[in-house]
């Protein structure tokens, strides 16, 4: 699609001077970075503000960005629905550009706050926040998701004064994940565990916990913890727990902080237990859900199909190829299919076991198919009610041949349920 000019152009510096945008007609200019530019704009439909991420294809590649925005579409599609996490409504794309329309945050993000409180924020100002962040956590690692650069720039504020978690260019997906762990040191320094700055592999929650607590800490606090220009040093000083609490923290936040900054992950304060903390849970507003209420993946069922929204039905449409921003290196098959979720997962699994594959349901993710050194990971897309696509992919990117899932098989066990094959290997 390409933009066009509206009839009455929009003034004002940094203006787009009125471009339309499928429904959305582009505003003021409320920043830029290296690869793009972030726009107000308004829906056409219905008067809603968001915002709109221009994103210039021939930067993206100079600065190697296509994983980060490959990471945050998927992470996005996951993690959608949340109250404080930033959502991400649609992606179209031109020949030149990709346009993510997004959630707009007009109170900026929480270092802005802070300065504007005089550095620090009040305790209960400061738990306010950070139940919001650590909600969005907790919902992140119940969807496979670690979010791995949690830090003030990346917590925005909503015109209600809410908490938005994101920035999810750097988050880890379930299929990033070897024996538990992740391999890839990233994120901000003066935020990240100790764990991923040695280069070691990590839990990716643990880590996400740790960043909290530095979080927490500079809400209380204004200073960060362990802040040296010297990572190596910096590294020593997290080991060793070396920060000071200022007198006017209370004795409850300083337990939790103290805790949560545990060098060593596998003591550290996790999560699920710090939500059980009564200073966290503590005058819960009435009016806003606690992070405990929120929707959780069913333990009950086998398998919740993941609804599908505007992103995987672009991704899927010949007539708008994203395949060349978002080409990860991973060959793909996926079908359509007419019945309920649950049954075509059982039909799948049917099938694989006949064709010798070990069927391992992988929760929130669809299930894993393994024999010998070849590992699938098949996920079911609700597109309707009775109208899902399966897509079927290696798990880890090695080398495999897809002729060897037995494909004419596959069809012939889900003959009368499977709607279409497409013949193209992505």
């Amino acid at each position: 699609m390409q933009p066009r000019r509206a009839p009455a152009p929009s003034s004002g510096a940094g203006s787009t001077g009125g471009v339309i945008l499928g429904k959305y007609k582009l505003g003021r200019l409320l920043g830029r970075g290296s690869f793009a530019k972030v726009y107000h704009a308004v829906s056409l439909s219905d008067n809603t503000a968001v915002a709109v991420k221009v994103i210039d294809k021939a930067k993206t590649v100079d600065a190697a960005m296509e994983p980060r925005i490959l990471r945050e579409v998927a992470a996005m599609r996951r993690l959608s629905r949340h109250p404080n996490i930033l959502q991400i409504h649609e992606l179209m794309a031109t020949k030149t550009n990709i346009y993510l329309v997004m959630d707009l945050a007009p109170g900026g993000d929480l270092s802005a706050a802070l300065r504007r409180r005089g550095g620090r924020f009040p305790e209960l100002a400061a738990r306010r926040y950070f139940r919001q962040l650590v909600s969005a956590v907790h919902f992140c690692h119940h969807h496979g998701v670690a979010h791995r650069d949690i830090k003030p720039q990346n917590l925005l504020l909503d015109d209600a004064g809410a908490l938005k978690v994101t920035d999810f260019g750097l988050s880890a997906l379930p299929d990033q994940i070897r024996h538990g762990l992740l391999h890839t040191a990233c994120g901000t320094p003066a935020f990240a565990a100790p764990e991923v700055l040695s280069r070691h592999a990590y839990d990716g929650a643990k880590a996400d916990a740790w960043s909290c607590g530095v979080i927490l800490f500079l809400f209380l606090t204004g200073q960060l913890p362990f802040d040296d220009s010297n990572i190596g040093a910096m590294y020593q000083k997290t080991l060793r727990r070396d920060f000071q609490f200022p007198r006017t923290i209370s004795k409850q936040a300083k337990f939790i902080i103290y805790h949560m900054l545990d060098p060593n992950p596998s003591t550290r304060l996790t999560i699920e237990a710090l939500m059980n903390q009564s200073w966290f849970e503590k005058s819960w507003p009435l009016d806003q859900a606690s992070p405990n209420s929120l929707p959780q993946p069913t333990k009950d069922r086998k398998f919740t199909a993941t609804e599908m929204n505007a992103f995987d039905i672009i991704s899927m449409s010949a007539g708008l190829d994203l395949s060349g921003l978002f080409e990860n290196g991973k060959r793909e098959r996926r079908f359509t299919a007419e019945a309920p979720a649950e049954e075509v997962e059982e039909r799948v699994a049917e099938v694989g076991g006949k064709l010798g594959y070990r069927v391992e349901r992988k929760k929130g993710m669809g299930m894993g198919l393994v024999k010998g050194r070849t590992a699938l990971v098949a996920e079911i897309l609700a597109v309707a009610e009775k109208v899902v696509v399966v897509v079927v992919k290696a798990e880890d990117g090695g080398g495999w041949d897809f002729e060897e899932f037995h494909w004419d098989d596959l069809k012939v066990g889900l003959e009368g349920v499977a709607l279409s094959w497409p013949n193209d290997v992505c």
